[in-house]
């Protein structure tokens, strides 16, 4: 059965600010979703929910927003490339304010970590905007063989079953490997999946659909150390 983008679009689109959404956030009153950015923003000046009117919370409405994970997975299947784009869109925006892209310092367990590492990550500018971002569990292995059996030793981690969150980028997980197997500044790391290597921009949520799909928990990512040529 084939449906027309034009049928559903009433449905995967913001009414604030008439664009697909974007972290799509469901108010937990009315169930009635938009972008997140636009509904924080909205809320600045409001308590209602602005289809409904209903009051979201008489004194903190953005105590009862949530993260529609299951709205945002269908924006991303029915309209392509539109993650990649809002992505691009983000880095131009600080680019352009010459901001760093990376967010800042979270609170990981009640201490501030500086690094994207495992766990529990806050990613919004205010705390309580939505619940706990979406985790993915991962299976970290060595890939192939190392001729050295001393550097093979080396360049194995003794803990390889993580759990982040989907929008960690493969970047992030280079630099945790860097700093686990403690590698010499001559050496990087590629992160493959089914024999696919990852371009280090992606994020997990990307690799989950494109590597990992149809398969079980926990995503397996290899990695491998090459010399900088």
């Amino acid at each position: 059965v084939q449906v027309k983008i034009r049928d559903v679009n009433p449905h995967i689109v913001c009414s604030l600010c008439a664009g697909y959404f974007v972290e799509a956030t469901t108010v937990t009153e009315c169930l009635h979703t938009f972008c997140k950015s636009c509904i924080v923003k909205y809320l600045q000046s409001s308590k209602c929910c602005p289809t409904c009117n209903l009051q979201i919370h008489e004194t903190q409405p953005l105590l009862n927003l949530q993260l529609d994970r299951t709205m945002q997975d269908v924006v991303h299947k029915v309209v392509p490339g539109i993650e990649e784009d809002e992505e691009r869109r983000k880095r131009e925006f600080y680019d352009l304010r010459g901001l760093p892209v990376e967010r800042p310092a979270m609170l990981i367990h009640g201490k501030k970590c500086n690094n994207l590492t495992v766990c529990f990550y806050d990613f919004s500018e205010h705390k309580n905007s939505y619940r706990d971002d979406e985790l993915v569990s991962l299976c970290i292995e060595r890939y192939g063989l190392s001729v050295n059996r001393v550097l093979c030793s080396l360049q194995t981690l003794s803990k390889k079953y993580l759990r982040c969150s989907v929008r960690m980028r493969i970047l992030n997980l280079q630099r945790y490997l860097n700093t686990k197997l403690k590698l010499p500044v001559t050496q990087k790391v590629e992160v493959l999946c089914n024999n696919h290597v990852i371009l280090p921009c992606r994020t997990m949520k990307f690799v989950w659909i494109t590597e990992w799909i149809d398969k079980e928990a926990p995503m397996v990512l290899q990695y491998r150390i090459t010399e900088y040529s």
